[in-house]
């Protein structure tokens, strides 16, 4: 957005486009996606006075004003990003933070569908979905193929959990001898257990 249609807005309301919002707007279209903090921490490369509460208010003012956006990716500060972005649904990795956007048409059958039942209109572009991204979930099940290769041991030879009935081991035998019964369970053949 053009500074001179953002004073526009801002002499509509009785305001005037401040330093500290012209800061803070730059900050957001130059870090794209960016947190409060993240944008505080760009103004004060800038104007090292500039406090977190004007950072606060003047996002919360662009937003009324239509200027910026928000969405949450996580349970910390909302995320920040420049309205007249091509809209999207934020695709957010629990493991390793990365955050990847999708065509908010991915979504459109969920919100016609919400629409058509129950009246409800969704803001598909203000989505954020959270799980794990592909390479995240590449290296967990190359870890988990390494543990279980790792975890193998010949069966009978007491490793890896193995045990044969009777000699003591996990498997089967209980420890008692029994023939893969524990001590403790006093059945008597029949499925019932007795005092």
């Amino acid at each position: 957005m053009s500074e001179p249609s953002l004073a526009e807005m801002l002499r509509a309301r009785g305001l005037r486009l401040t330093p500290q919002r012209q800061l803070v707007l730059q900050a957001v279209l130059d870090l794209g996606h960016a947190t409060p903090e993240q944008v505080h921490t760009a103004v004060r490369e800038v104007a090292a006075g500039v406090n977190i509460t004007t950072i606060y208010r003047t996002l919360e003012l662009l937003e009324k004003l239509g200027v910026v956006k928000h969405t949450h990716l996580s349970h910390g500060s909302p995320t920040y990003h420049a309205a007249g972005e091509h809209q999207h649904i934020h695709l957010v990795c629990r493991e390793c933070g990365t955050i990847d956007e999708v065509e908010p048409e991915l979504l459109r059958p969920v919100g016609d569908r919400l629409a058509a039942e129950r009246g409800f209109r969704a803001d598909i572009g203000h989505v954020a979905l959270f799980g794990v991204c592909g390479d995240c979930a590449a290296r967990a099940d190359d870890e988990r193929a390494g543990d279980s290769r790792a975890g193998e041991g010949r069966a009978g030879d007491g490793r890896a959990g193995e045990g044969r009935a009777g000699d003591g081991g996990d498997a089967g035998g209980g420890g008692n001898g029994g023939g893969g019964r524990d001590v403790g369970d006093r059945g008597n053949g029949d499925g019932r257990r007795r005092a």
